[in-house]
């Protein structure tokens, strides 16, 4: 079996599957029942001053017969006074002292706030601090979560305050809500943070009742916008963790979060620069077991692969992600049908032929109707291979040029080169 202990900028875990900073973190209970069941680590529910939350909170999107495809929520940091949360920490980490606990902490940006609520639960034996810049709801309005964290002034001089005092490494959660979230990767770093998560939830309204239109959820006939996540989410944060993983400025590792539900998401998560993950709306859907699949999968794929510890595939896939610019604009792929297994539902027609490139010919060959793509006209977008119902119908098959390899760049350069 596969070594898949973890090193997180000097946080270490007994696998890389951690429960993120959400409701399934809110108590001692629940994260001794996470460990039970084989979680490596927990980012405990983020503490600050508590609030009070409302009812309802949460709100699912299904789409074509999945059931939470994304997860909206409304729901703050605790509600649980400080005290309680570090005496359960405390108890906790006394209970499983080889498994990772993160606290997740968002006060005031104020300098003595950080340096407060630092001391305090660095005092009960935390093995690293989360820093929330992330919160897009409710917080964000005082100023707090997402406010700060779409201000890399604020990220970096708050990061720097809560590195002033602590004595664990410090980990800072980034927004998804900003343009570039590399610039406010690159502040967390600049304050010295440790290590960067992403993301946190984005912006969301999860729906409309159409029968009494309230907003869903709605509070007493009123709504807000709330924080989306779940598999919905997962191409986004998987390219932001890519960008971040290759901006030469974020030179600290990553811990990636959004959509994470399965062996397979994590994988592609590590491979793309993430040391290691966090898992939150598949363990509000399926519960705390899910881990055992995630533990089994990924150990499966590392023996299958031959290599010895998960730590050997992070980032190794993060070479292979650049931009449009540098991609061959002589490399070329096309659609080959396989008529043998076809269920001539036409599908790839109807598509190729009214939203892509009219490549694709029926005929009927001894009465039976058939499918050919016309390969000269083919672009190799894809399209029909992504709506095929059947697997092993449509291939994507890569056809060698005569032509030399040339990117849009390098195509820049020789114009610009003629010209001079």
């Amino acid at each position: 079996m596969a070594d898949l202990r973890i090193d997180l900028a000097g946080i270490k875990s007994p696998n890389p599957f951690w429960l993120a900073s959400a409701p399934p973190t809110n108590s001692g209970y629940q994260v001794q029942r996470a460990f039970e069941a084989g979680w490596g680590g927990a980012v405990w529910k983020t503490l600050g001053e508590p609030i009070l939350n409302v009812s309802s909170r949460f709100a699912a999107v299904s789409f074509n017969g999945q059931r939470v495809a994304g997860f909206n929520n409304i729901e703050l940091i605790t509600d649980r006074p400080l005290e309680v949360n570090l005496q359960e920490i405390l108890e906790t980490k006394k209970r499983f002292p080889n498994h990772a606990i993160i606290a997740s902490l968002m006060v005031e940006p104020q300098q003595e706030k950080w340096h407060e609520i630092v001391k305090k639960v660095e005092a009960v034996g935390v093995d690293g601090l989360e820093l929330n810049f992330g919160c897009p709801h409710g917080m964000a309005e005082r100023g707090m979560g997402a406010a700060s964290g779409q201000v890399p002034e604020l990220v970096e001089k708050q990061t720097h305050w809560a590195k002033e005092v602590a004595r664990t490494p410090v980990i800072v959660k980034l927004t998804p809500n900003i343009t570039d979230i590399t610039m406010t990767a690159e502040a967390a770093v600049r304050g010295g943070a440790d290590a960067v998560s992403m993301i946190n939830t984005i912006n969301s309204l999860a729906g409309v009742d159409l029968d009494s239109w309230n907003t869903v959820p709605h509070v007493g006939g009123k709504g807000a916008h709330g924080g989306y996540c779940g598999p919905a989410v997962k191409p986004i944060a998987l390219n932001m963790v890519a960008e971040c993983a290759r901006n030469p400025f974020v030179n600290v590792p990553i811990s990636g979060i959004g959509g994470i539900s399965n062996w397979q998401d994590a994988a592609e998560f590590l491979l793309m620069g993430a040391t290691g993950v966090q898992v939150c709306t598949a363990a509000m859907h399926h519960g705390f077991s899910i881990v055992e699949d995630m533990i089994d999968g990924l150990n499966n794929y590392l023996d299958e692969k031959g290599i010895a510890s998960v730590m050997d595939i992070v980032g190794q896939s993060v070479q292979r992600y650049s931009n449009w610019g540098d991609l061959d604009l002589n490399y070329k792929v096309v659609a080959e049908i396989n008529n043998d297994v076809c269920i001539n539902c036409n599908k790839c027609h109807i598509a190729c032929e009214d939203t892509s490139h009219q490549c694709i010919d029926m005929y009927t060959e001894s009465g039976r109707p058939m499918l050919k793509v016309r390969e000269e006209d083919c672009v190799g977008c894809n399209l029909c291979s992504i709506v095929c119902p059947v697997d092993g119908a449509i291939s994507m098959v890569e056809r060698m040029s005569s032509i030399a390899p040339m990117t849009w760049n390098d195509r820049q350069s020789l114009i610009s080169s003629f010209a001079r």
